[in-house]
């Protein structure tokens, strides 16, 4: 059984999403193949480089409690920008990366968190992308590390975030015979992301709209 990657790409994430992605510079400009996954998150420890962020983002009343295996990890290595919006993007983000995780883990592909987090094409996307890994009967382990983000708040009210996710560590393990799929890393294991957020009225920034892009030449090291 081959490796399989991560959540299924969705729509667009919209023009000034794009427009955003532009200014990551280094040659990133090419379509997202629709075949493309979208690795959306995984279940497991964390270890991030922001604990402002997801500090605050567990502080908000009636968010639901995300609990993620211990074999595997997180590195969100961004730092905060000082700026409350855009480090909340950031926070919220890295929920809804852990609840789609932990939704997989629980086999689970409505689960109330990382819907929590989500809506529409979003939303969608996730549950679909739940739903191979419970088909399959798998989860993901090992370690995930996200790293070069970038935030722009719109006039509109919506945010834009571009990030990059590197899974030459994480792979897959099968709940029916605990084996971990251990395999040789590649590019392809570099994504790119480009997200749109809306602020709704629990002050949470819930991710719309989402696309990737495998093996992007922005992520590559």
């Amino acid at each position: 059984m081959t490796r399989r990657s991560r959540l299924l790409t969705t729509a667009t994430a919209g023009v000034t999403a794009a427009l955003l992605l532009a200014g990551c510079g280094g040659g990133g400009g090419g379509k997202s193949d629709s075949n493309d996954k979208i690795a959306g998150s995984d279940t497991g420890a964390s270890k991030s480089a922001s604990p402002s962020a997801s500090a605050s983002a567990s502080e908000a009343s009636g968010r639901p409690e995300i609990t993620l295996p211990s074999d595997l990890t997180y590195t969100f290595g961004w730092a905060k920008t000082g700026d409350e919006k855009k480090d909340a993007v950031l926070g919220d983000t890295e929920q809804f990366i852990k609840a789609v995780d932990m939704a997989i883990a629980k086999q689970a592909p409505l689960d109330k968190a990382y819907r929590f987090y989500s809506e529409g094409l979003a939303a969608a996307g996730s549950q679909k992308f739940i739903q191979e890994f419970v088909s399959y009967k798998d989860r993901i382990t090992g370690a995930k590390r996200y790293f070069d983000a970038k935030v722009q708040i719109n006039s509109d009210g919506t945010a834009g975030l571009v990030y990059c996710e590197d899974q030459t560590k994480a792979y897959n393990k099968s709940l029916k015979t605990g084996k971990t799929e251990v395999t040789k890393a590649s590019k392809d294991d570099y994504v790119l992301y480009n997200t749109l957020l809306q602020l709704n009225k629990q002050g949470v920034w819930i991710t719309e709209k989402l696309t990737s892009q495998r093996g992007s030449s922005v992520c590559q090291p």
